[in-house]
C-alpha cells in the first residue's frame, strides 16, 4: 500500500491532522467538523469565544482552502476522497465458513496464470477427441475448415466486444452475467444470465456424457450392462444415461465437500489437455509414412464392423455365414470384392485429396467411399455388419456439433477479481487463447484430412477398428496418453461446470431481480451455493437422460450463442450511443465488428437447429418479460436506458414539429392530487380513475402542491413524493409523479399546468377533485379551484372534476350497468371518447352507453336522435340514444328561494369580510394605544369606541339583509337551469353507474360573488347523483368519423 493511504493511530491528545482524521474514523469531514467543534463550544461561554472556536477550527484547513471552507462542511476534500477509494475492491466477496479464520490476501495473477491457462482448459473439451475426426471425415476439409473458422470467428469477435466491455472500468467478477447485466439492464442480464447458466449445466451433461462414452467405447466396452451396444444405438445410449447418473452423483459430492479438490483438479485437468494435444501433434509426425495399426475391413466401398482383419477375405467362412444365410448370398457382397485399407496412411500419402470434398449422409445410409446410390443405399434392409450413419448430417448441423468446443472465453473475465490488472490481462489473455486454440482446430482439421483414411474419419465410434478412438491411435507414444489424458480433461471440465453453474445462479439470485431465484440466494452454514448445487444437477440429469452428445452439444450451442451475442450487442450499443461512461482502454474494437458476431450468433442459431433457437430465445423473452413485470427495479446505469433516452430525445423532436392529428389524439392526463395535513393523498381512488382511462395507453403525471418554503421543507417534498409514487403503484398507474412546494396553492398549481411536460409529450387533460367542503373552507377553497379550471381553459386542456371520487369502483373489481352521457354541448367530442377508453378496461367493460341529449321547443326531436345515432355509427360507438324536451316553464317559487338563499349567503360572506377587515383596523388602534399605555403606564385598554364600531358593522349587515328581498334577475335564470336539467338527469340517470356531463365555463368576472354563485349552480346540477364526471373540452376535436 503506498504511503500515503496508511492509516496510522493517534493519541488520543493528539490534534489530528486533515487527513488523519478522515482517514482513522472513516467520517465526512463535515460530521469532524461538528463534532470538533460542538466539543469546542462546550468550553466557551460566549459569543467571543465561540467565535475564536470557529476560527480555530478554520486555522486547520489549507489556508490555500478558505475560499471552500463551508463546502468541506459537507463534502469531502480530494485527498480525502482519493484515500477512501485507493483500496477498493473490485472482487464479489467468496464464500466463506463463519468459523474459519481469516484468509490470508490472495495472490494477484497475471495474464498467463489468470486468463491464458484458464481460456485454454475451458476451451479445449471433449468435442476435440471423439467428434473432430468425425465432423472432418464428414464435412470434408474445406467444408471442416469452414465450420472450424466460423465458431472460431464468432467466439474471436465475441471476445474482442468482451474485453472493450471488460475494460471499460472495474468488472465485478461473474462473468457475461454482469457484463451484459451492467450494460444492458437488468431484464436483458437476468435472461441472458439464466442462458448461461443454463447452458453451463447443459455442458456439464455434456462433459459427463462424453467422458462415460470414452470409458465404455475405448477403454471398459465390458462394462455395458445393456448388452452389445455395437450392434444396437439404443443400448449404448441406454448405458450412457445409468453411468452418466451415477458420475453426476459422484461429482455432484465431489463440489458439495470440497470445492477445493475441484480447483486442484482443474490443474492436473489442464495438464492432461496440453500434453495429449502434444502427444496428437507428434504421432501425426511420427506417423508420417503412415502405420499398420488400425487396419479396415471394406466390402466392395462399405465400412464394415466386427470383422477380424484375419477373416477379411471374401471366401472366409466368417464373411459367408454373415452375408449368405441359408446359402443364399446378399447381392451387393456377391458384386463386391472384401479389401484390407489402411487406416493411418500419413501425410505423405496424398490422403488428403480424397478427404476434400464433404460426405453429408442421411440416417440409415451406408458409411462408403464417394456418393453413388448404389454404395450408400441400403436397398436389402439389413445392415450385415456396415457401419450406417445414425444421424442425418448438414454442414449447419456440424457448427451446432462443434461449436461447444469454442466455448468457455469468460473464464479469464470471471477470474477478474483475482488478476493484477484485469483491464490489461483479459484482452491479451483471452484472445491470444482463441488465437491458440483456433490454430489448434484449424490445424487439426487439415491433419487429420491428410493422416486418416476418409471412411475411417466418419466412423465415429471406431467401430470398424475394435472400437478404439482414432485420435488415440494416431498419438505418440500409445493410446492411452489421450484415452487417460481426455477422461481427465473431461472430468474436470464437468465439475469446473457444476461448481461455476450453482455459483451463477446464486448470483444471479442475490441481484434480486427474478423474484422467484429468492430462495436459491442463500448459501449453507460452510458458505457454499447448497441450494442452487441441487437444482444445477437436477437440470443436468435431465441433459444426461437425453444420452447423446450430438443432441446435447447443439442445445447448449444455442445457449451460449444467445450469451454471446448479447456480449455483441452490449459492446454495439455502448459504443453507438457514445454514453459518456463508454471508454474502454481496449481500443481495437468497433461496433461494426460487435454486429457482424451478433449477426453470426443469430445465424449459426437459426442454421443450426431452428427449433432449439426458438426454445432458447422463447426462454430469453420469458424471463425477460417476467422481469419486466415482476422483478425489482435497478438502476446499473446501462445501455438500453440510454438507448431509450435517445429514442426518446428523437420522438419528443419529432413531436414537437406540430400537434398530433386528431386520430392520434389520447389523454396525456395530469392529475392534480390534493395532499391531507399528513402528506397524504385526500382522494385515492382518483389514481383508479386514471388508470382505468389508460385503455388509452397515454402519459399519466401526478403532481401536488404543498404550501410553504421549498428550501425550508424539503424533506416534507420528498416524503410526500415517495408517497405519492407508493398510491400510484398500488392502483397500478404507470406514469411519473412530483411535488411542488409553493407559497400559495393556487398559483403552484397554475405553474404545475403550464409548465409540466416535455415538448410534444405535455399533458393535455387535468383530473382535479371537487373541493367538497368549499362552503365551510371559504372563499381561498372556491378561488383555487375555479383559478385551476380558468387555467386549464387558458392552456386549452381538457378538464375532468370527478364529483362523488369515493364511489367511483376500484379498478379490480367488475360492474355492470349504464354509463350514461349527457351531451349539453359540443365540446370537441371529449364525452363520447371518455366512455369508449373507460369501457376498455374491465371494470367498466360490462356497462352499456346511453347518450342523451337535450332537445329545445324550436328542435324535431326525431330528426335529432337520428342523427345522433347515425353520428355514433360513423364513430363506431355502440350506445342507446334519447333525446330529452325541455318545455319553457315558468321559473317556480323554488328556483327564486333557492337563488335569494345563495344571495343572501353571500352578502353575509361579504359582511363578514367586511367586519374582519374593520376589526384588524381596529385590532391595530388598540395595539398603538396599549403600546402607549405601556409607556405611561398600566391603564385599562378596552375603550367604547371598540364596542360602538362592532354595534354600528353588525347593524349594518343586519340592514343589508332586510333590504334584499329581490334576487339578480341574471342568477334567477341560472338556478332554473341548473334545477330543470338535475331534475331531468336524476329522473333518467339517478341508478346510472356513472353520470358524464359538460362542466359549464367559470365566470369571467373575477368577484367573489360570482364565484361562489357558480360553485352553487354546479352544487345543484350535481344534486342527487352519486357519481357525476364533469367535463370541459380543450377546444379542439379529439374524435373524428374517418378512418
Amino acid at each position: 500500500m503506498p504511503d500515503r493511504f496508511q492509516v496510522t493511530k493517534a493519541d488520543e491528545d493528539t490534534v489530528l491532522d486533515y487527513n488523519q482524521d478522515e482517514s482513522a474514523s472513516g467520517k465526512l469531514l463535515g460530521d469532524i467538523h461538528d463534532e470538533t467543534l460542538g466539543e469546542n463550544y462546550g468550553s466557551y461561554t460566549d459569543s467571543g469565544d465561540i467565535h475564536r472556536a470557529e476560527e480555530n477550527q478554520k486555522s486547520n484547513i489549507d489556508p490555500n482552502l478558505y475560499l471552500y471552507d463551508d463546502d468541506l462542511e459537507t463534502r469531502p476534500h480530494i485527498s480525502t476522497f482519493i484515500s477512501s477509494i485507493a483500496n477498493y475492491e473490485n472482487t464479489i466477496p467468496a464464500a466463506t465458513d463463519p468459523d474459519a479464520k481469516p484468509a490470508a490476501p490472495s495472490a494477484r495473477m497475471g495474464t498467463l496464470i489468470g486468463v491464458f491457462l484458464p481460456c485454454i482448459q475451458n476451451i479445449f473439451g471433449v468435442i476435440l477427441f471423439i467428434r473432430l475426426t468425425w465432423v472432418v471425415g464428414t464435412a470434408g476439409a474445406v467444408c471442416g475448415f469452414l465450420i472450424v473458422l466460423t465458431c472460431c470467428c464468432v467466439t474471436m469477435l465475441t471476445a474482442i466486444s468482451m474485453s472493450a466491455i471488460a475494460t471499460n472500468g472495474v468488472v465485478p467478477a461473474g462473468g457475461s452475467y454482469f457484463m451484459i447485466s451492467r450494460s444492458l439492464g437488468p431484464e436483458f442480464g437476468g435472461a441472458v444470465g439464466m442462458l448461461f447458466y443454463t447452458g453451463t449445466t447443459l455442458a456439464a451433461a455434456m462433459y459427463i456424457v462424453g467422458a462415460v462414452e470414452i470409458v465404455l467405447t475405448y477403454m471398459a466396452p465390458w462394462a455395458s450392462i445393456f448388452g452389445d451396444f455395437t450392434k444396437d444405438a439404443d443400448a449404448m445410449y441406454n448405458n450412457f444415461r445409468v453411468y452418466g447418473t451415477l458420475l453426476l452423483i459422484f461429482m455432484g459430492l465431489i463440489v458439495f465437500v470440497g470445492v477445493k479438490f475441484v480447483n486442484k483438479f482443474a490443474t492436473v485437468a489442464l495438464a492432461c489437455v496440453i500434453l495429449s494435444i502434444i502427444a496428437v501433434y507428434v504421432g501425426i509426425f511420427d506417423n508420417i509414412h503412415g502405420n499398420d495399426k488400425l487396419q479396415m475391413c471394406v466390402l466392395g466401398k462399405r465400412l464394415l464392423k466386427d470383422i477380424p482383419i484375419a477373416n477379411c477375405t471374401k471366401e472366409d467362412s466368417f464373411m459367408r455365414d454373415i452375408y449368405c444365410p441359408g446359402g443364399k448370398c446378399e447381392e451387393y457382397f456377391l458384386a463386391n470384392n472384401v479389401t484390407q485399407v489402411q487406416g493411418i496412411k500419413g501425410l505423405a500419402s496424398g490422403v488428403f485429396y480424397d478427404n476434400i470434398f464433404p460426405s453429408f449422409l442421411e440416417k440409415g445410409q451406408f458409411i462408403a467411399y464417394g456418393k453413388n446410390a448404389v454404395d450408400i443405399e441400403n436397398t436389402s434392409g439389413q445392415s450385415y455388419n456396415q457401419i450406417m450413419a445414425d444421424i442425418t448430417t448438414s454442414f449447419t448441423l456440424l457448427i451446432g456439433i462443434f461449436f461447444p468446443s469454442v466455448t468457455g472465453i469468460m473464464a479469464g473475465s470471471n477470474r477478474s477479481g483475482d488478476l493484477a490488472d484485469a483491464q490489461k490481462s483479459i484482452p491479451i489473455g483471452t484472445i491470444c487463447a482463441i488465437l491458440t486454440t483456433s490454430t489448434v482446430y484449424l490445424s487439426s482439421v487439415l491433419f487429420f484430412a491428410g493422416t486418416v483414411d476418409n471412411l475411417l474419419l466418419r466412423d465415429k465410434f471406431g467401430q470398424s477398428i475394435g472400437g478404439k478412438l482414432v485420435v488415440a491411435n494416431i498419438a505418440w507414444p500409445n493410446q492411452w496418453v489421450i484415452l487417460i489424458g481426455s477422461f481427465l480433461s473431461t472430468l474436470g471440465a464437468g465439475l469446473q461446470s457444476l461448481t461455476g453453474a450453482p455459483r451463477l445462479l446464486q448470483a444471479i439470485a442475490r441481484d434480486e431481480i427474478i423474484p422467484f431465484l429468492a430462495p436459491f440466494a442463500k448459501s449453507s452454514s460452510r458458505g457454499e451455493p447448497t441450494r442452487a448445487l441441487l437444482l444445477t444437477i437436477v437440470i443436468c440429469q435431465c441433459g444426461i437422460l437425453l444420452g447423446n452428445v450430438d443432441l446435447l452439444a447443439p442445445l447448449l450451442s444455442m445457449f451460449f450463442l444467445m450469451c454471446y451475442g448479447f456480449v455483441n450487442l452490449a459492446c454495439a450499443v455502448q459504443t453507438l450511443l457514445r454514453t459518456p461512461n463508454w471508454r474502454p482502454r481496449f481500443k481495437f474494437y468497433h461496433w461494426s465488428l460487435s454486429l457482424i458476431g451478433l449477426t453470426l450468433c443469430i445465424s449459426v442459431m437459426i442454421m443450426t437447429s431452428w427449433y432449439f433457437a426458438l426454445i432458447a430465445m422463447g426462454m430469453a423473452i420469458v424471463i425477460y418479460k417476467y422481469i419486466e413485470y415482476r422483478g425489482a427495479e435497478k438502476e446499473w446505469g446501462d445501455g438500453i436506458r440510454g438507448m431509450a433516452l435517445t429514442a426518446a430525445r428523437y420522438s419528443l423532436l419529432r413531436l414537437e414539429e406540430g400537434p398530433p392529428h386528431t386520430k392520434n389524439w389520447r389523454p396525456q392526463i395530469l392529475v392534480l392530487s390534493k395532499l391531507n395535513d399528513n402528506l397524504l393523498p385526500k382522494y385515492r381512488k382518483i389514481f383508479s380513475f386514471a388508470t382505468q382511462l389508460k385503455a388509452g395507453k397515454g402519459l399519466t403525471i401526478c403532481v401536488s402542491v404543498i404550501k410553504g418554503d421549498h428550501t425550508k421543507i424539503t424533506n416534507k417534498a420528498v416524503d410526500a413524493k415517495a408517497t405519492l409514487r407508493k398510491y400510484m403503484t398500488d392502483e397500478k398507474v404507470k406514469g411519473f409523479c412530483d411535488v411542488l412546494v409553493a407559497q400559495q396553492i393556487g398559483e403552484g398549481l397554475s405553474s404545475v399546468i403550464q409548465t409540466i411536460g416535455l415538448g410534444g409529450m405535455k399533458p393535455n387533460t387535468v383530473i382535479i377533485g371537487w373541493p367538497y367542503s368549499w362552503r365551510q373552507e371559504g372563499r381561498n377553497s372556491w378561488k383555487t379551484f375555479i383559478q385551476t379550471v380558468r387555467t386549464v381553459a387558458a392552456c386549452h386542456m381538457a378538464l375532468m372534476v370527478p364529483k362523488g371520487i369515493n364511489f367511483y369502483p376500484e379498478s379490480n373489481h367488475k360492474i355492470g350497468g349504464n354509463i350514461d352521457i349527457w351531451w349539453i354541448v359540443h365540446d370537441g367530442g371529449l364525452l363520447m371518447l371518455l366512455p369508449f377508453l373507460l369501457k376498455q378496461h374491465r371494470t367498466w367493460r360490462n356497462c352499456k352507453l346511453r347518450i342523451f341529449t337535450v332537445a329545445q321547443i324550436e328542435d324535431n326531436s326525431i330528426q335529432m336522435k337520428k342523427d345522433l345515432k347515425t353520428f355514433l355509427y360513423h364513430l363506431r360507438i355502440e350506445a342507446d340514444v334519447e333525446v330529452v324536451e325541455m318545455n319553457n316553464s315558468d321559473i317556480s317559487a323554488y328556483t327564486y328561494e333557492r337563488t335569494l338563499m345563495m344571495e343572501q349567503r353571500n352578502q353575509m360572506l361579504r359582511a363578514l369580510g367586511l367586519n374582519k377587515k374593520e376589526n384588524s383596523k381596529v385590532d391595530s388602534q388598540n395595539d398603538e394605544k396599549r403600546n402607549s399605555i405601556d409607556l405611561d403606564g398600566p391603564e385599562n385598554a378596552d375603550t367604547p369606541e371598540t364596542t360602538s364600531n362592532k354595534d354600528e358593522s353588525t347593524e349594518k349587515a343586519d340592514g343589508d339583509f332586510k333590504s334584499s328581498v329581490k334576487p339578480d334577475e341574471f342568477n334567477v335564470r341560472r338556478m332554473h337551469t341548473a334545477i330543470k336539467l338535475n331534475e331531468v338527469i336524476v329522473e333518467k340517470s339517478q341508478d346510472a353507474q356513472l353520470v358524464i356531463m359538460n362542466l359549464p365555463g367559470p365566470p369571467r368576472e373575477v368577484r367573489a360573488e360570482r364565484e361562489s354563485n357558480y360553485m352553487e349552480f354546479l352544487e345543484v346540477l350535481t344534486e342527487g347523483l352519486e357519481k357525476v364526471l364533469m367535463v370541459r373540452g380543450g377546444g379542439r376535436e379529439v374524435i373524428t368519423i374517418y378512418s
